[in-house]
């Protein structure tokens, strides 16, 4: 029987998905590996077909989004393993990354979910532990620093960061990015699945958000390592992904948050609009920024405006 369920959200990215699901064979576990395909029109379907005939391919006829296709991927499961790992298909994971986490969810009851220590292709680090949203850190994201606050701000405990992470010790946080998370299949059963109401974004952090209250723990465990390229999927329709970030973001304070903070975060992000909407305007009248991406900008700013 097989001891983890990998599940793997594709979207037109054939040449990194035949990277990750190989770097998978170099796991020592018995691994169930399902690939949820967001109707891709790449070749991914067929090459996983030929390719890796061990792993189960769920082919969609269109794209559900993150959270829906990831659903999908759990409702699919077979037998009863006691760990799934969510993992994206920009990723290549390293030898004994799995068994680590798999070893640290064993010897701890209490932690739900744990995450690796993620690096970027170049082997730097890549920030992977957060903590949970606040107005201070939309404000940081959206007015950088260097221009209203003092740089050192950024990227700190105020932005939500960890300054463990450039440990090697385990620490407790917030929540993971959700490019590789390995959750006990009764955390699952008993806060449920990814909230389907987000369709790319900030779902992972209202999943933590879910195990967190019900009284688990969440880590990251540094000895377990993935490259993550980053982006790999959502770069193919920036301006929309720019309006789905945006538009999670609300909606996870809106669930989890006050009326005043949703208030405040709203406003915050209306003001941020109008100075990337300034910005534009510049570089354009600059040169900097062609007519096309001038205009798919402020059709995107001017929507999460109105959000």
């Amino acid at each position: 029987m097989h001891v983890c369920s990998v599940i793997i959200i594709s979207f037109n990215t054939v040449t990194l998905l035949r990277t990750c699901l190989a770097s998978l064979r170099a796991c020592q576990l018995v691994l169930e590996v399902i690939v949820v395909d967001n109707d891709s029109h790449d070749g991914s379907p067929a090459m996983v077909r030929t390719e890796f005939p061990e792993v189960r391919l769920l082919a969609l006829d269109r794209n559900l989004g993150f959270a829906s296709a990831t659903n999908r991927g759990l409702a699919a499961v077979t037998g009863t393993p006691p760990f799934c790992l969510l993992l994206n298909p920009d990723t290549v994971v390293h030898p004994g990354a799995i068994e680590t986490l798999v070893a640290f969810l064993q010897a701890h009851p209490r932690v739900g979910l744990v995450g690796p220590r993620l690096l970027n292709p170049d082997g730097t680090l890549q920030p992977a532990a957060f903590r949970f949203p606040t107005l201070v850190m939309t404000l940081l994201d959206l007015f950088p620093p260097g221009e209203v606050l003092p740089g050192r701000l950024y990227g700190s405990w105020w932005h939500g960061r960890y300054a463990h992470e450039t440990g090697t010790t385990p620490f407790a946080i917030d929540h993971p990015l959700g490019a590789c998370m390995l959750v006990r299949r009764e955390v699952v059963a008993t806060v449920g699945t990814l909230d389907q109401r987000y369709f790319m974004y900030s779902e992972e952090i209202e999943w933590c958000w879910r195990i967190k209250a019900a009284g688990w723990a969440i880590w990251q465990v540094p000895a377990a390592t993935v490259t993550h390229v980053g982006g790999a999927a959502t770069s193919q329709v920036r301006p929309r992904m720019f309006v789905a970030l945006w538009q999670s973001r609300l909606q996870f304070t809106a669930q989890h948050r006050s009326p005043q903070s949703l208030h405040a975060q709203r406003n915050l992000v209306r003001l941020g609009m109008l100075r990337l909407t300034l910005l534009a305007w510049l570089a354009y009248a600059r040169g900097r920024l062609s007519y096309e991406n001038l205009r798919s900008n402020l059709w995107a700013y001017g929507t999460v405006f109105r959000l």
